[in-house]
């Protein structure tokens, strides 16, 4: 039996929202995945969207302020708490907020949505392959489900530029784990493959921070983030940059 465990992260919500949100990263991140959805024909009128471990809502919220209705669900009570107290404050409405594991959403049996977003969890959880077939019986036929992931390869990549061989050569494994590095990065053909035996047809792929994550000075993250950000959305679905964001985004078509 499988010794790894899904990840909450009860206990560390706000230490998140400073390094991971609130970063040039997590900006990007943010910037990418709008432009991505925004091109969607179910966002072309009001949709009803489930945001699968949605933490503190970012994209949710600003998918409301659309006039989208958006389910969260994360399995930590302190993320979905700081997701629901940003929507009250900047008075958005449309959003509802529940603690729910992905096995349990699809053992609802629920009306399937049009668009659900898992985006930045795989790679926590013990058994991702299983969370792909299970976010399928989430998906309207035809619908559209927006996955993310943590890519291994860029990874490796990143750590053999930054002269860390023993890291790569011990297969990217520490004995002492970061916080917040995703415990299971994840090789992209294998999730390609997962999607494809789950029902899904590959619509597009992006790289999510294809650059900036390589800059020799970290420092133009900050002071020259317009201009890389403009450079990211210009370049991020073409290869080979695409295969070298830090993330992965697919949009898959439910079949």
């Amino acid at each position: 039996m499988s010794k790894k465990t899904d990840r909450s992260f009860d206990g560390i919500a706000a230490k998140f929202a400073k390094n991971i949100y609130d970063s040039s990263k997590g900006r990007i991140r943010q910037q990418v995945l709008l432009r991505d959805l925004a091109e969607l024909p179910q966002l072309a009128s009001s949709c009803r969207i489930l945001d699968v471990g949605a933490g503190q809502g970012q994209l949710a919220l600003q998918l409301a302020k659309l006039g989208h209705q958006v389910d969260l669900t994360d399995i930590s009570s302190e993320m979905l708490a700081i997701a629901a107290q940003q929507a009250q404050l900047q008075g958005i409405a449309g959003l509802s907020f529940r603690q729910l594991s992905l096995l349990q959403l699809s053992a609802q049996h629920t009306e399937p949505y049009q668009l659900v977003m898992c985006h930045a969890m795989l790679e926590w959880l013990a058994e991702p392959w299983l969370a792909v077939k299970q976010l399928r019986t989430l998906v309207a036929p035809g619908g559209v489900l927006s996955l993310m992931f943590y890519n291994k390869d860029a990874k490796r990549f990143a750590n053999i530029v930054f002269g860390n061989f023993d890291y790569v050569e011990a297969d990217l494994q520490v004995k002492k784990k970061v916080s917040l590095n995703p415990q299971h990065p994840l090789e992209p053909q294998q999730v390609h493959a997962w999607c494809a035996d789950a029902g899904f047809t590959l619509l597009s792929k992006t790289g999510v921070r294809c650059f900036h994550d390589y800059l020799r000075e970290p420092t133009k993250q900050q002071s020259h983030y317009e201009q890389l950000l403009a450079l990211e959305l210009r370049y991020n679905r073409t290869e080979p940059y695409a295969s070298l964001g830090r993330y992965q985004h697919l949009l898959l078509r439910a079949d």
